[in-house]
């Protein structure tokens, strides 16, 4: 299947291009256009327990869209639910790719979808979360975020902190661990970086240029400033 990122910036699409009988599976309401070749339909990955756990766990949807070229050769637009970055990842099945709640916005066929549970302690302070979506298989991922992607690649034993509002996606590969941000509690909440998480290479990590956590917060405080 080919493919290309059209629009890149704040507000991309990926156009897909199916020949007859491929599939692509997307985030629910994220086709944007398709010819009449394809038809659309919504699937459970993991059963209704699968579902479940993407819906309520990951900010995910309960169904994923699959799009199916019956009837000949077709291209499809998907584009994600907010303002930011998309990019393509390409899984050759040697290892899985974890994404941060509400990153996934399509695969082809080939790739599984799936909710991970984190280590308890680990996933409730990165800010990533507890229950993460991991994508292995063989095909090609699309990953979206809030902001631009930056990709950093860490080599043998190279280390990087990187505040967890700004995580993305990472090889399944790799280790990270969760530590203040400063030495001492009171210099970490004083600076407003209480928590982080350091990576060990080798490896990539793809980080988002925007917090979201941030920037509703800030939109809370503009609705709290006129009110009062």
């Amino acid at each position: 299947m080919k493919y290309e990122i059209l629009h890149k910036g704040a507000f991309p699409l990926v156009e897909c291009h199916l020949n007859q009988g491929e599939k692509i599976q997307a985030e629910s309401d994220a086709m944007v256009a398709m010819d009449t070749n394809l038809d659309v339909q919504g699937k459970m990955h993991g059963g209704v327990l699968g579902g479940l756990a993407r819906k309520f766990l990951t900010n995910e949807s309960f169904f994923l869209q699959e799009l199916v070229a019956k009837r000949g050769a077709g291209k499809a637009l998907f584009a994600p639910r907010m303002p930011g970055d998309i990019i393509d990842v390409d899984l050759d099945g040697s290892y899985g790719l974890v994404v941060q709640k509400g990153g996934f916005l399509a695969a082809t066929e080939g790739i599984m979808v799936e909710t991970k549970v984190e280590n308890l302690v680990r996933g409730f302070f990165s800010g990533v979360g507890v229950f993460v979506i991991r994508m292995k298989g063989t095909g090609t991922a699309f990953i979206s975020s809030w902001g631009a992607i930056h990709i950093i690649n860490l080599g043998d034993n190279e280390e990087v902190i990187i505040d967890n509002g700004h995580l993305v996606a990472w090889p399944d590969y790799m280790n990270y661990t969760i530590e203040k941000a400063s030495s001492s509690w009171f210099s970490s909440l004083t600076s407003g970086e209480i928590l982080v998480c350091r990576f060990k290479g080798p490896g990539p990590v793809l980080i988002q240029t925007r917090n979201f956590n941030s920037f509703t917060s800030w939109i809370v405080s503009l609705f709290a400033t006129k009110q009062s």
